[in-house]
């Protein structure tokens, strides 16, 4: 019995053995198909870490050229012999010399090539599309983060807007601003926020650049208009895991996100082919002073106390320093709020609803007010469409250029509610 069993199961044993080897191969086939479908995505995720180290390490050149900070110098050696106090004499002496002669040297040159005095100071080749900065090399394609920021009494401080390139402030409910700040996916900003809810009007500002929208729920309406399209959302309620609430502040005024956050969901996002052509305008930028009438501050009153605004031109830094509530307006980290730029955009404001919560016109054309090197200009701001840049114009119907730097927006319902000084 047992040997006629054996010569039943022995053919069998044999096929299973002889297909093992074939079954095997077949594996490795499979898992050899799936690293090669994987190699893809991983060398675009290794040229994007790459992409990312070379901007950033850009962005903190520039920094550096930027900086107002004072370095020691180191004392020099005292003058040892007579020769060495003859050849400084000789050399102060031609310095002198040439100081007086370089500027009419100079000049001439310039107008016999054909040259005005913008053409000699505008020799900057490349500059950061968000910024306006200096740049050794072009920067393509760069992504740009659009964030919420809650202004609401309770939020004070805000973590991350001092290094934001632009920033839109305008109404919301209890005559209170709420701020879209927009960064670019060269900086490194460790903390940003306290993030806060959606408004229909911010979307249009957002979507003009292409950016990523950072927010925490919203309006309906705004939830609506989002989820239509046009927008690169960045809801926290779907998408926790890229912020975080923080333990020394209190609901709904403690949610944070960082560039690196960010820059990780758009990864995400590009890898599953979700994130958007990049296609946005860039403003003109100057280096020139501008020219207009001496005005030494601004105040923009959103009908609250608590937030009043004022920007103060400061003549060393050629900035204009911020503060709200009558008290310098400084990050948690304690660093000052300037801008290199604001303008002031006059449109309709309308309250639509119990609440409180506002309809503002993002698009068209109207009344704007442009603050620069200590001096300001009327200027007609235009928005075509709510895709296209909002841009300023002068008189002549010529695009203002921007200082390179910070730029503040601030949106108000009438030219009454800004104040000035001279």
């Amino acid at each position: 019995m047992m040997q006629t069993s054996q010569s039943l199961l022995s053919p069998l044993l044999g096929q299973k053995l002889r297909w093992l080897p074939l079954r095997m191969r077949l594996k490795k086939i499979l898992a050899r198909s799936k690293e090669l479908q994987k190699r893809p995505q991983r060398e675009k995720k290794l040229q994007r870490v790459r992409r990312l180290k070379s901007l950033r390490s850009m962005s903190n050149k520039i920094k550096e050229e930027q900086s107002n900070i004072k370095r020691k110098r180191t004392p020099r050696e005292p003058l040892k012999d007579r020769t060495t106090v003859f050849l400084g004499a000789l050399t102060l002496a031609l310095a002198f010399v040439f100081i007086l002669i370089a500027p009419k040297f100079f000049a001439q040159t310039a107008v016999s090539l054909g040259m005005d005095d913008q053409t000699v100071i505008d020799e900057v080749q490349y500059r950061h599309p968000l910024s306006g900065l200096s740049l050794d090399e072009p920067l393509e394609d760069l992504q740009i983060y659009g964030v919420m920021i809650d202004n609401h009494v309770d939020a004070w401080p805000p973590a991350g807007i001092d290094q934001a390139a632009l920033v839109i402030e305008a109404p919301v409910e209890a005559s209170i601003s709420r701020m879209l700040a927009f960064f670019s996916e060269d900086q490194h900003v460790e903390a940003i926020g306290p993030v806060r809810s959606a408004r229909p009007y911010y979307l249009d500002w957002n979507n003009e650049l292409d950016a990523l929208y950072a927010h925490v729920g919203g309006s309906n309406t705004a939830l609506d208009l989002i989820a239509s399209g046009g927008t690169f959302d960045f809801n926290q309620y779907w998408n926790g895991g890229f912020y975080w609430r923080s333990s020394y502040r209190y609901a709904p005024h403690n949610v944070f996100t960082s560039t690196e956050d960010m820059a990780a969901y758009v990864e995400e996002r590009d890898e599953a082919g979700r994130a958007p052509e990049l296609l946005y305008g860039v403003w003109k930028f100057d280096d020139s002073m501008m020219e207009g009438d001496d005005v030494t501050a601004v105040a923009i009153d959103f009908s609250a106390p608590t937030y009043y605004a004022e920007w103060e031109y400061n003549v060393e830094q050629n900035r204009y320093v911020r503060s709200q509530a009558g008290l310098a307006h400084k990050t948690d980290e304690g660093n000052q709020i300037m801008a290199n730029n604001v303008v002031v955009v006059v449109t309709d404001i309308e309250v639509i609803d119990s609440v409180g919560r506002r309809d503002v016109r993002t698009t068209g054309e109207g009344e704007g007010y442009l603050f620069q090197d200590g001096v300001m200009m009327e200027v007609t701001w235009r928005k075509p469409s709510a895709t296209e840049r909002l841009r300023f114009y002068n008189e002549d119907d010529q695009e203002v250029a921007m200082n390179a730097g910070i730029t503040w927006i601030e949106v108000i319902g009438s030219v009454e509610d800004m104040k000035i000084e001279e």
